[in-house]
């Protein structure tokens, strides 16, 4: 009898071959970058100050002498050139290109603004305790504020109320903006059911006490 070859079983898959290992990359330790050097300005002097100190302010160099004293509190870009043109310096000069003889000269005539000026350019014309016209910058300004206000809340006129109440001062609205604390006329629906609810079963606790 022929032989009875045994039944075939079922295929099983081949392995695949294993893939080669990649070479890893070397790490390559970081090295700290090197600090940038400063950018070199054109037109700077051998002296020039980077930073210059004019009425407790500490004021670019770097930028023109019309724009770096607007960095003081109280001097826009108007009064700026103008107190430039009455120093005699250049508006578009650099601010640290300038002596320190020139820097004293333009915070003097910021002192002097208010004699040297029309009272329209200065910002506190008339002044209450002098009577003169003053231009006052730098700290001055928020002292003189603070002042003002706490005269008006001493003599109790209408805006020293409204500080006094830390409202409105300017004849603003006062319904939908500047609200501080619970408003009235603002409570929902719900709301007011639910306080009715609740004062209608206290009601009914002090019936059955009673």
């Amino acid at each position: 009898m022929p032989e009875e070859k045994p039944a075939p079983g079922p295929e099983v898959p081949a392995a695949a071959p294993a893939k080669p290992d990649k070479p890893k990359k070397e790490e390559k330790a970081e090295e700290p970058k090197a600090p940038r050097a400063p950018k070199k300005l054109e037109g700077v002097k051998e002296d020039f100050r980077y930073i210059v100190r004019m009425a407790n302010t500490d004021l670019d160099g770097t930028r023109s002498v019309a724009y770096s004293l607007t960095a003081l509190h109280g001097v826009g870009i108007r009064v700026a050139e103008a107190v430039a043109d009455l120093a005699g310096v250049s508006r578009t000069e650099r601010l640290g290109n300038l002596s320190e003889a020139q820097t004293d000269k333009i915070e003097e005539i910021l002192g002097n603004l208010g004699e040297i000026s029309p009272h329209w350019m200065v910002n506190r014309p008339k002044d209450w305790e002098s009577g003169v016209d003053l231009h006052v910058f730098g700290a001055d300004v928020d002292v003189r504020r603070r002042d003002d206000i706490n005269r008006m809340k001493m003599i109790r006129c209408y805006k020293g109320v409204r500080h006094d109440m830390g409202q409105k001062v300017r004849g603003q609205r006062t319904r939908s903006n500047g609200r501080t604390g619970l408003t009235v006329g603002v409570i929902k629906k719900t709301a007011i059911a639910a306080a009715k609810a609740k004062e209608a079963e206290s009601g009914k606790k002090e019936e059955k006490k009673e």
